[in-house]
């Protein structure tokens, strides 16, 4: 998996590429929880999962993660240009109901 990061601002935009899966997962969280860790004032984490092509259950499992530790410092979690294939599981997930989506990075930006 791909994960590029960006600061933003009060933002932290993380790119993403390839597969969140049981192989993925840990590698995904590690460098998210890094920079949350170097950057105390980020209260917005933007997930751009435009290059994505799957998501399990244990890449459900890191995004509520990281959902759950922006929540307790006050922040959100945002999902930007998720393609159909990913789209169909947030929705089946009920992830969609948690945390906002939006159609691209510049929106998020903007709201965050």
């Amino acid at each position: 998996m791909k994960v590029e990061t960006q600061k933003v601002g009060k933002a932290l935009v993380v790119r993403c590429g390839g597969e969140l899966d049981m192989r993925t997962a840990p590698q995904f969280r590690q460098e998210i929880e890094e920079k949350l860790n170097n950057f105390e004032t980020i209260l917005s984490l933007i997930l751009n999962f435009a290059d994505v092509t799957f998501v399990d259950s244990s890449g459900l499992g890191v995004i509520l993660g990281r959902y759950k530790k922006m929540a307790q410092r006050g922040g959100q979690v945002m999902l930007v240009s998720v393609p159909p294939q990913v789209r169909k599981v947030f929705e089946l997930s009920g992830i969609f109901k948690i945390i906002a989506h939006y159609d691209s990075e510049q929106e998020a930006l903007r709201l965050a």
